[in-house]
């Protein structure tokens, strides 16, 4: 799944010599929390955040008077003054899990995408991210999550997969994680089913071990 395809393409940018004010005021009309900065012939210089405004707002501790004098001085602040330059960046080319890992590895939102040259070409979010992958994994079509707890070696998949094919239920999606047991794999398949209790019924005869999803914990998970 590469970035180009789930990306927003209509992205809103702005330029370094705008006011901060104004900025802000474009934020709270789109409903968006980031705005790539760009110069001449859309290179991009920098991504300016709700984060940024926020830091540069007068505190609501101070008074009334403070506060008044804090907007005046706001109006001469301009984006480039507050925003990330040089920002990391994604490109078209790369795939959604590489953006989903650098979201983790840098704690940010989104990445604005640009091309070999610099160029903005669009902004991949949170919000981009999880369309894509609710999409991916077929959960907008009615279904259920099981979870089943396999040996961490080939040839497990099949055997599940020919287990529920027998019944004549079709996947949405199959997720594998690691569980708390070293050696072993949690799989979790999305079924297009309503009577998941025959399903489950069949697999515990074909002696599989089942796994409450909502007992999978991410702190359970057996660390490096």
């Amino acid at each position: 799944m590469f970035i180009d395809k789930s990306m927003t393409k209509d992205v809103i940018a702005v330029s370094p010599q705008m006011s901060i004010l104004e900025a802000r005021d474009i934020m709270v009309q789109k409903g968006i929390r980031h705005l790539p900065v760009v110069s001449e012939g859309d290179i991009l210089v920098g991504i300016l955040t709700d984060r940024d405004l926020r830091a540069a707002m007068p505190s609501v501790i101070l008074s009334e008077a403070e506060k008044a004098d804090g907007v005046k001085r706001l109006a001469g602040i301009t984006v480039q003054d507050i925003m990330t330059a040089d920002p990391v960046t994604v490109s078209p080319a790369q795939t959604l899990e590489d953006a989903l890992l650098l979201m983790e590895r840098h704690k940010v939102g989104a990445f604005p995408v640009v091309d070999l040259d610099g160029r903005l070409r669009g902004i991949i979010s949170v919000r981009d991210l999880m369309r894509a992958f609710v999409t991916v994994l077929g959960l907008r079509t009615p279904g259920v999550l099981i979870g089943i707890v396999v040996d961490d070696k080939l040839g497990q998949m099949k055997k599940i997969v020919d287990a529920i094919s027998e019944l004549g239920v079709s996947f949405g999606s199959v997720l594998v994680a690691r569980v708390w047991e070293e050696g072993k794999r949690a799989v979790f398949p999305y079924l297009l089913t309503n009577n998941v209790a025959r399903v489950k019924k069949h697999l515990l005869e074909k002696g599989f071990t089942l796994l409450d999803p909502m007992e999978w914990c991410l702190d359970q998970v057996p660390k490096k």
